[in-house]
């Protein structure tokens, strides 16, 4: 932007300077040209008087040493002709030209001729003039002088390469002062994007200074920074109520629940026994949603404070603690990894709440049979941990919708959950600045795939080619989105 408007000023500039230098290069040239045009015409006029005694005697008298000295001191020919065009007298430099022609004609008709009207510095005739020889009014002969017109060329080439350089100056004082007026402009302008992408990328306390460049930016400036502060206090205050109520309403739906326990014992049929049954169940529903929700409010709050983690002992972590519940479900759990360590940067518990969070549901729907695997590697200058399941899957359009509050698919409704697992991996990924990418496995199950960047300092060797490729494979990925809602399981 700031090149564009440096631009836009200095074509503003040599368009002035051309409106302007044009005209006035004309005009020296012109004014050049008038000049010597002017002595030249003084000089034929006195030669004029000289030779009409001798035009009349028919003897050219001191006319003949006039002009020699003429030519000799000036280079400038000269010559008399009568009525006739016959040459009386000459100089020694005198030949007749091309101009010489029309300047007699004008002259032997009693008036005064001299050309060209401007002397341009490409050019290369002479300047000729030519006045009549008058006695009594008739005319008798005229005198023409043809003159080189190199040192006016020359005068007015020096004129106009003067005005070329103050114009070269002028252009860089421009370009300079342009330079400097954009970037005053500007870097209100420069500042607050990046400020913009600051807070986008979750630093809320970045502000602009508001005390750079001209007042209408200021006052941009100052307003922005109000508005930020507005949407943050607002978004802290959803957070906070959001923890706030879920911490306050557990202390109720605790003694609810102790009430409905002690109702059990005095039901004697049936029916009454397997509705109070179900309504235990609704209260530990109700409080695996208010976890849930008190750990996404957690989460959205952290001010993304960044720690290096080694995902291959996260992993194994992760994966040790689910195994007695995917052995009670009867499915295969197991880690993938070669044991070294794999480190990344993420903001503190990512990898650790996002593994849950992907092995529980892929232990939940795996079934009777199945496998769930988790891979850790390098790549793409970072780290992936892959965690692979045989269950059903997901349709394409589930896949959009999966990291919504509360969403769940219209086929597992009954099972346990809140619906917040996967949101709340997306929150901790996208603040660790990272990506979460799930896609429909082959030939059935869920790949999702979790991709950290790599300290910095602390280069994440990237193994062999097929370990590098991509997470996002064509066909089907499902890829995260840098908006704070990455489009996964």
């Amino acid at each position: 932007m700031r090149r564009r408007l440096v631009i836009s000023y200095l074509l503003l500039m040599v368009l002035v300077l051309i409106a302007l230098e044009t005209p006035l290069a004309f005009t020296l040239a012109s004014r050049e040209t008038d000049r010597v045009r002017a002595d030249r015409l003084a000089d034929a006029t006195r030669f004029a008087s000289l030779a009409g005694p001798a035009l009349r005697g028919g003897s050219p008298g001191p006319l003949d040493g006039e002009l020699a000295a003429y030519d000799a001191l000036y280079n400038i020919g000269a010559a008399v002709v009568d009525r006739e065009r016959r040459t009386v007298a000459a100089s020694s430099a005198w030949e007749p030209g091309a101009g010489t022609g029309p300047a007699l004609d004008t002259a032997l008709s009693g008036q005064q001729f001299s050309g060209p009207e401007s002397v341009w510095p490409w050019g290369d005739g002479p300047v000729v003039t030519a006045v009549p020889i008058n006695d009594g009014g008739e005319v008798l002969g005229a005198v023409v002088t043809t003159s080189p017109a190199d040192g006016v060329r020359r005068t007015v080439s020096t004129w106009w390469l003067l005005l070329a350089g103050i114009g070269l100056l002028a252009v860089l004082a421009c370009v300079s002062t342009a330079f400097g007026l954009a970037g005053w402009v500007l870097r209100p302008v420069t500042e607050l994007d990046a400020v913009t992408h600051e807070i986008a990328e979750g630093r809320r306390t970045a502000r602009v200074r508001p005390r750079l460049g001209p007042p209408e930016l200021r006052r941009l400036a100052t307003s922005f920074n109000d508005m930020a502060d507005a949407v943050s206090d607002v978004m802290d205050r959803q957070r906070a109520f959001v923890a706030h109520a879920s911490h306050q309403l557990r202390n109720p739906l605790t003694a609810l629940r102790l009430r409905v326990e002690e109702l059990g014992p005095s039901l004697g049929d049936a029916d009454g026994r397997a509705e109070h049954r179900l309504a235990l169940e609704e209260t530990d529903r109700l409080a695996t949603v208010l976890d849930a929700l008190l750990t996404l409010a957690r989460a959205e709050r952290e001010e993304n404070q960044r720690v290096t983690v080694d995902a291959a002992a996260s992993a194994a972590s992760r994966v040790a603690a689910w195994l007695p519940l995917a052995r009670h479900r009867e499915v295969a759990l197991r880690l993938d990894a070669d044991g070294a360590p794999v480190y990344a940067r993420t903001v503190p518990t990512a990898i650790d709440q996002a593994l849950d969070a992907l092995i529980d549901n892929a232990v939940k729907f795996s079934g009777v049979g199945g496998e769930v695997t988790v891979t850790v590697r390098a790549a793409e200058g970072g780290t992936a941990l892959t965690v692979r399941d045989t269950g059903p899957g997901m349709t394409a359009s589930q896949l959009d919708q999966a990291t919504e509050r509360f969403w769940r698919a219209p086929d597992v409704q009954n099972v346990d959950g809140a619906g917040l697992g996967l949101t709340i991996a997306a929150v901790l990924v996208d603040a660790s600045d990272g990506r979460l990418t799930m896609r429909q496995g082959e030939p059935r199950g869920l790949v999702a795939e979790l991709w950290f960047p790599a300290p910095a300092g602390d280069p994440v060797e990237a193994g062999d080619k097929a370990a590098a490729d991509s997470p996002a494979e064509a066909g089907g990925t499902v890829g995260a989105r840098r908006d704070g809602e990455p489009v996964s399981r």
